[in-house]
């Protein structure tokens, strides 16, 4: 063996994190289902209603200049994206998923912050229906466990 491993392995402990939230507007039905699910495991897992920050932008292209604002306040311990992206007929699909797909990434690389992203990428409306909970609940977890290991790797 090389070392301890890292990951999580207790249970999610939320208390003392500081979370930011950006949510697109585009989708809204779906990307409201996806925030209450995330903002009720965030509850769930012990973050304080206080200390987390809920922001609406239009939509995924506009999630990544949001979440870029936030990291640079150095004051939340993780992000998340949230949002719904809808194939169409046109190659619109591809781009919005791709570009801000790649700008959720960059903000978490460049500012050495977690982002878990929950930007849905569906085919349907039905897919992203039978998606938005489990992905909210997932997008807190994921938050709180990568704050946790980056903590313990600083």
């Amino acid at each position: 063996m090389f070392g301890a491993d890292k990951g999580t392995t207790g249970p999610l402990d939320g208390k003392r994190l500081h979370i930011g939230i950006v949510q697109a507007r585009f989708n809204e039905s779906i990307t409201n289902a996806l925030a209450q699910a995330c903002l009720a495991e965030l509850a769930a897992l012990g973050v304080e209603e206080k200390n987390i920050t809920h922001v609406r932008v239009p939509g995924a292209l506009e999630v990544p200049l949001a979440l870029q604002a936030m990291a640079e306040k150095d004051k939340y311990d993780a992000l998340i994206a949230l949002g719904c992206i809808i194939r169409g007929e046109t190659y619109h699909f591809e781009l919005v998923a791709n570009e801000s797909g790649a700008g959720v990434t960059r903000i978490s690389l460049d500012y050495q912050v977690p982002v878990a992203n929950a930007i849905l990428t569906t085919e349907n409306m039905e897919q992203a229906v039978a998606r938005q909970t489990d992905k909210g609940r997932d997008a807190a977890r994921v938050a709180i466990e990568m704050a946790h290991l980056l903590d313990d790797l600083s």
